[in-house]
């Protein structure tokens, strides 16, 4: 089941907490999508926001047809396309806006794709053997070095290094699996 749609589901039986997880899940990518409608980050949160009330106020009924997030999706298209015909007229914006509007648009870009590699990587973590989540989670998430580590789990240096060498390779197998793509150096 769609996270979203059993969030969705749990604020339509009056769980308000269900309408704040959506906006969490999906504020950031949505924003994105629909600056891919008009060109301008500020008005793209803006019809994000509109988006989220039209959840609230109009409650429109999700069918389960196509995942909740593409349900949500069509809907901030919707608002999108309402709001460019509303608005069929150029926007004249000085340069110097345009070039803030680039550069706030190209952080919230990068903030959403690390945030993705994020989940993925701990999905990804989430397969793998007890033994190869703990050393990889010890070593690189808690930052202990590998005799730190050694110490913790009850096993010598060499042991370690060479957990942490097949726990690499196998979270890497899983990420490639699930198409993951390496963020250029």
């Amino acid at each position: 089941m769609d996270n979203g749609a059993s969030s969705y589901r749990r604020f339509l039986d009056g769980d308000d907490k269900g309408i704040a997880e959506i906006v969490e899940n999906y504020k950031d990518g949505l924003i994105l999508y629909l600056n891919g409608y008009v060109n301008n980050v500020f008005i793209a949160e803006e019809l994000t926001e509109d988006t989220f009330f039209r959840l609230l106020i109009k409650k429109p009924r999700y069918s389960g047809k196509s995942t909740f997030k593409s349900w949500l999706y069509a809907i901030g298209r919707n608002v999108a396309i309402d709001f460019i015909r509303h608005n069929s007229k150029q926007l004249n914006t000085p340069i110097e806006d345009m070039e803030n509007y680039l550069s706030e648009e190209q952080s919230l870009e990068r903030s959403y794709i690390k945030e993705e590699r994020k989940i993925a990587i701990h999905k990804a973590l989430s397969k793998l053997s007890v033994d190869y989540r703990t050393v990889l989670w010890l070593v690189f998430f808690e930052g202990l070095s590998n005799k730190e580590a050694a110490i913790v789990l009850r096993k010598n240096e060499r042991q370690v290094r060479n957990l942490l060498y097949r726990a690499k390779r196998s979270l890497k197998s899983r990420l490639e699996e699930e198409g993951f793509a390496y963020e250029e150096q």
